[in-house]
């Protein structure tokens, strides 16, 4: 593949990576991602490192390495050997492009004022590529991490790593061996809090309950007075829970997360509720205020094959996203509210996370952070969707999204995921780049 030649690194690899296609449509339809898996592996190994593909089925292939740490004899810390492994983990997949819809061609790699464009610009090639460079930093100088480290890219995260990262924890447990942390997507960005720069650190993930609905009726012609009509009855459920409005309720995370912006943003909160504290935090309250709830969204309505026939089946998928441990309550609440002929079949689960906001890798993350930009403040969140660190909890590893990148205010990061004409600063990759390589360096 080739790259515009003055692009730094970083940019590089993530332009290639744009380029390949891979799309990921769920329920096991993809274009696969062996080849972004081979290319990154191809980089791994220029570094001196052995590299392990994987395939849960033909075409998702996962890429797993292992690094190992250091030693430094003039030091009382102990051995490498002696720490828990830390995983750096990525995913290779991306959601669904419509060109119609961009200014710019989705999986072209373009450079346009100062930002590389793309699907997987920001979920999540460019942490791919900031994992490769930060790691080529330091093994390229003769340096080693402060502790081993397991690298993995996945297949499949946008489906719920079914044939990735839930694939490897089922069937390969063993190449995760003595890790007990990890590093992924979705946090460590800055966010303009009123003109004062400040970093989301994630701390903690909301569950995930993919449903589906099916409503029957009976099929008939389409001129006839048909009251069992199933795409009526579907509309009618699928707008109960679009529209159903769930209560605030916080977290230990969510908690703190309210305590600090209310300081930094010199708000009461006693005297403002906390949806109308989240909503003056601009652009980042795109992630944030889906932290604050339960979420039921609509994503996808399927019925009828002709304008003139009503069908006798109606199916609807509902993205619903809950507070962690809330799953079992909210799909209760979920068939209160629908009428009992509605079916509702569960797709794909899986569970929230939330980890306290400190330990001694929150302080190395929020202390590389300082490196770069020093003063900064750095706050905990709830992410409102999830990651591949889902899957490494049932091995007992605890995850942290920590992607870092230092962006203009101006932008719309939350905006940027899954949405049209994605796009990421070109210096952000370098910052990243650089306080990963500092965290791998002193943790």
């Amino acid at each position: 593949m080739t790259s515009e030649p003055s692009l730094e690194r970083t940019a590089h690899i993530a332009q290639d990576l744009i380029r390949f296609d891979t799309t990921n449509y769920g329920e096991g339809r993809s274009n696969g991602e062996t080849d972004a898996a081979e290319y990154l592996g191809a980089l791994l190994e220029e570094m001196g490192l052995t590299t392990q593909y994987f395939d849960a089925a033909t075409g998702r292939t996962t890429v797993v390495a292992r690094v190992e740490g250091s030693y430094d004899t003039e030091s009382s810390a102990p051995h490498a050997k002696e720490r828990p492994a830390l995983i750096l983990h990525g995913h290779t997949d991306v959601v669904p492009a419509d060109p119609k819809n961009w200014s710019v061609d989705p999986f072209g790699g373009i450079i346009r004022d100062g930002l590389l464009w793309g699907r997987g610009a920001v979920d999540m090639k460019n942490m791919d590529a900031m994992i490769i460079t930060a790691l080529g930093d330091i093994l390229g100088a003769g340096k080693r991490p402060a502790r081993d480290l397991i690298i993995a890219f996945f297949a499949d995260e946008e489906n719920g790593g079914e044939f990735g990262s839930h694939f490897m924890v089922d069937k390969h447990a063993d190449v995760f061996a003595g890790a007990t942390e990890a590093i992924s997507e979705v946090g460590g960005y800055s966010v303009d809090l009123q003109g004062q720069r400040a970093y989301l650190l994630q701390t903690g993930e909301k569950a995930l309950v993919w449903i589906k609905l099916t409503a029957r009726g009976m099929a008939a012609h389409g001129s006839r007075v048909i009251s069992n009509n199933a795409v009526t009855k579907l509309a009618e459920a699928v707008a109960i829970l679009g529209r159903q409005e769930w209560p605030v309720r916080l977290t230990e995370t969510t908690t703190l997360l309210i305590s600090e912006l209310s300081r930094i943003l010199k708000i009461d909160p006693e005297l403002v509720g906390p949806d109308e504290l989240i909503l003056a935090t601009g652009t980042a309250s795109g992630f944030l205020q889906a932290t604050l709830r339960t979420t039921s969204n609509p994503t996808l309505v399927k019925a009828g094959y002709k304008h003139n026939v009503i069908p006798d089946v109606a199916e609807a998928l509902i993205d619903i996203r809950t507070l962690p441990g809330e799953e079992d309550d909210v799909l209760a609440q979920v068939r209160a509210l629908l009428p009992e002929e509605i079916e509702i079949e569960i797709m794909h689960r899986d569970i929230g996370l939330e980890t306290s906001f400190d330990g001694p890798l929150v302080d190395a993350m929020i202390g590389s952070l300082g490196v770069f930009d020093p003063g900064a403040p750095v706050l905990p969140y709830l992410m409102s969707g999830g990651t591949d660190n889902k899957a490494l909890k049932l091995l007992d590893i605890t995850g942290y999204g920590f992607a870092p990148l230092q962006l203009p205010p101006e932008i719309d990061f939350p905006g940027m995921f899954h949405g049209v004409d994605e796009r990421v600063p070109l210096d952000a990759l370098v910052f990243g780049r650089r306080v990963l390589g500092d965290l791998l360096l002193k943790y």
